[in-house]
């Protein structure tokens, strides 16, 4: 009982959270995907296109309204090879958007901020992308974080095996989903 209970709770937050982000306009840098591997940044009334061909990257569209809740791993051939589901920043911790290196790799974290009380690492595969803390990791697909992207645990070790801190990490709040629906669909008619 308690476990659905908690259940219902994630879930009443998550749409909650959603529905709120649609009167919150985009903060700092907007990043819009052009093509599968062109990214245009707007931030205020400059903007410039950031082109990720031949590179390694990890494309992140966050789970808010007119986004996928995913992340999409591309090769440097432009291929997405992976995909899976994420969370992102609640809307008072709302997850950055940009385009960022990776800075820092653990396979074994526990947040300073928001350490457990058990003292159990809740930040484990951590792929940090912002100064400020901001990282991909393992965790729950069912809550919204403090800022960080949440990678599901069957997905997360891949990701972070693959990643180096040559690969770049983008966050949109747009939809990806027509630029990696083709690979998508190779990958998954194979299995």
């Amino acid at each position: 009982m308690f476990k659905y209970l908690l259940l219902s709770i994630s879930f009443l937050y998550t749409v909650m959270a959603n529905e709120s982000y649609k009167y919150l306009p985009p903060k700092g840098t907007e990043t819009k995907p052009v093509s599968k591997t062109v990214f245009k940044l707007i931030k205020g009334d400059s903007e410039r296109t950031v082109d990720l061909t031949g590179k390694n990257f990890i494309v992140v569209s966050v789970r808010e309204r007119g986004s996928d809740g995913r992340f999409y791993a591309v090769d440097r051939d432009g291929t997405v090879w992976w995909s899976g589901a994420v969370t992102s920043g609640a809307v008072e911790f709302r997850s950055p958007s940009g385009i960022f290196p990776i800075i820092q790799k653990k396979r074994y974290h526990m947040s300073t901020l928001y350490p457990e009380e058990n003292g159990v690492n809740n930040m484990n595969y951590m792929m940090k992308f912002t100064n400020s803390g901001h990282a991909l990791h393992e965790g729950s697909v069912d809550w919204m974080s403090h800022g960080c992207i949440h990678i599901d645990p069957k997905d997360v070790p891949v990701i972070y095996k693959w990643s180096n801190f040559k690969t770049k990490v983008v966050i949109t709040r747009h939809t990806y989903m027509p630029f990696a629906a083709k690979d998508l669909r190779k990958i998954y008619e194979k299995k």
